[in-house]
């Protein structure tokens, strides 16, 4: 399979020109211009921005096992439409993912569906019983386990916590964070983030394990794991695009950890503009509208993340596409042991076409997920995704 695409603006964690792409048997092949092949599909994107296809380092499918909410398939097509190709999911499912069985049975779902590149995280905890580790030790020959991680609920015992990051280190793997500590939860949700966020700092000091803080919230945590940073520990910091968009008194609608105040959403842009930021994960949770109703944690996000995030750190903040990229797409691929996330020769043929010129309201009934649970119901944003590449193939194109 063969692509050229000609005259865009090209632009990734380092680049930023005019230019066009060839992509041949699934990777970048030649980067230049006026690029001619004969007898290739071209494309000529001249006014629109070529950028790496995003990764998500933080998304929920719900497959197996509650599939009513989502499944492989719908949350690879709203993966596609969002204008990402790699997607790491959360244990969290039905069976919890602490076994070979579900593991493979993720894996090859995602085979069968054949649209994104899918990473399935492996539980901590066995089951999430907070303890056990057995299973661990049983799949440590699996190579395809990049990340390992009890979020929904985190690690509330230490001890495990730090014997789980020492087999981590061991495996090479990430070990994943939902800085939760329990004894907070129903007291103050800003505590129960705080703590564990420093408990796990520290751990990451004493084991010198590779720890991934997931949705970060909270100014205190940002300048924890900011200060774990500065001292040496192998520590990457995700936030989410909802944390980045929203504050409590103009939407408190109910996520995990919850949205924050003011002060809060500025700590996290200051902390994008310093550097220290490293990913930005969608937290991507689909629930039904009568879950919504009971009190069910999370919201969709990964059809409108783009958008929110061009929209409130480069237009509004005037924080360069080029970071963007690398919070999108290049530290997540290097997270993860993706061949992904920037434009060069040899890297997968995944890219994304964006108009950063065009408006768009969020409708979720026009979304590609199951899930229609949103706080950003039509709000307008800027950046709408119009093509998604995977491996030279188009997946997604935006109908007119």
């Amino acid at each position: 399979m063969e692509l050229l695409i000609k005259n865009a603006r090209i632009v990734d964690v380092t680049q930023d020109f005019t230019g066009d792409i060839y992509i041949k048997d699934g990777l970048i092949e030649e980067i230049g211009q006026k690029i001619f092949k004969e007898d290739v599909e071209t494309l000529d994107c001249q006014g629109k921005i070529l950028m790496p296809a995003f990764i998500d380092t933080h998304a929920h499918f719900r497959d197996p096992g509650l599939t009513w909410k989502e499944d492989i398939e719908t949350g690879s097509r709203a993966a596609l439409k969002g204008g990402y190709t790699g997607v790491c999911l959360m244990a969290n499912t039905n069976p919890i993912c602490s076994s070979r069985e579900t593991l493979e049975y993720v894996r090859n779902k995602s085979k069968e569906v054949n649209l994104v590149d899918i990473h399935q995280c492996l539980s901590v905890t066995k089951n999430f019983d907070g303890v056990t580790l057995s299973h661990l030790e049983e799949l440590s020959n699996d190579k395809e386990i990049k990340a390992i991680s009890d979020d929904g609920v985190g690690v509330s015992n230490s001890n495990a916590m730090l014997e789980a990051m020492e087999i981590a280190k061991k495996n090479n793997w990430v070990i994943m964070s939902h800085a939760e500590s329990p004894e907070f939860s129903k007291v103050d949700m800003r505590i129960a983030e705080n703590m564990m966020t420093i408990r796990d700092v520290e751990l990451a000091k004493l084991s010198k394990a590779r720890l991934h803080m997931c949705h970060v919230s909270t100014k205190e945590a940002i300048k924890c794991i900011i200060d774990g940073k500065m001292s040496g520990a192998n520590i990457t910091l995700e936030v989410t695009p909802h944390h980045i968009a929203l504050t409590r008194d103009i939407n408190d609608y109910r996520v995990n950890p919850p949205i924050r105040e003011k002060e809060d959403v500025d700590a996290i842009i200051n902390a994008i503009k310093l550097g220290m930021v490293d990913t930005i994960g969608t937290d991507h949770a689909p629930h039904t509208a009568e879950e919504k109703m009971k009190g069910s944690p999370g919201m969709v996000g990964i059809e409108t993340a783009f958008s929110i995030c061009y929209t409130k750190l480069v237009k509004e903040n005037n924080i360069s596409l080029n970071k963007l990229s690398e919070l999108m797409s290049y530290n997540p691929a290097k997270l993860l042991g993706m061949n992904k996330g920037k434009i060069s020769v040899g890297v997968e043929g995944d890219l994304v076409l964006v108009d950063t010129n065009k408006s768009l309201n969020v409708n979720p009934e026009e979304f590609a997920s199951k899930g229609k649970n949103t706080p950003f119901t039509g709000m307008e944003f800027y950046g709408e995704v119009f093509m998604t590449i995977k491996g030279g193939e188009i997946k997604f194109i935006k109908s007119e």
